[in-house]
């Protein structure tokens, strides 16, 4: 069995979303260099900040968030890793978090121990290999929403 077999497929994210996961498409955005801000809208700015990376990537320039324009975009992080992408794993740490109180995670863009350990639950709550390292398998089963709500 695949450790990709109960993920599900990367989301369709364009511009007028507002929901999950835009927020951390934008914290990857800002990791690859675009200055867009992290609002949870993706309005103009984030539509032509897409539109720059597809056309950097060699990608169809569509402003579409599919399969392929994900799998560019995502930047692999374990403890240690520092910045945007950082960011966005915390940002679906809290997107999770149903508590209600102070988030389980601070988003500071700083993978330590808590982010690490917040990974490895996720990972095996989710069935994947439990490496805390986000790669194209975690990052996938995050922005499908897999564990949310």
């Amino acid at each position: 069995m695949s450790a990709t077999t109960n993920v599900q497929p990367w989301p369709l994210v364009r511009q007028g979303d507002t929901d999950h996961p835009v927020r951390t498409l934008q914290h990857l955005l800002r990791q690859r260099g675009h200055t867009v801000v992290v609002d949870g809208i993706f309005g103009p700015k984030t539509d032509a900040a897409v539109r720059a990376f597809q056309t950097a990537a060699h990608l169809t320039v569509d402003g579409i968030v599919g399969p392929k324009t994900w799998g560019a975009l995502i930047v692999t992080v374990r403890r240690g890793s520092q910045g945007e992408a950082v960011k966005g794993v915390q940002e679906e740490a809290a997107f999770r978090d149903l508590s209600g109180g102070p988030p389980a995670l601070a988003i500071d863009g700083i993978f330590g121990p808590k982010t690490e350990a917040w990974v490895r639950g996720f990972q095996e709550a989710a069935e994947l290999t439990v490496d805390g390292i986000v790669g194209p398998v975690t990052w996938q089963a995050l922005v499908s929403g897999m564990l949310a709500g």
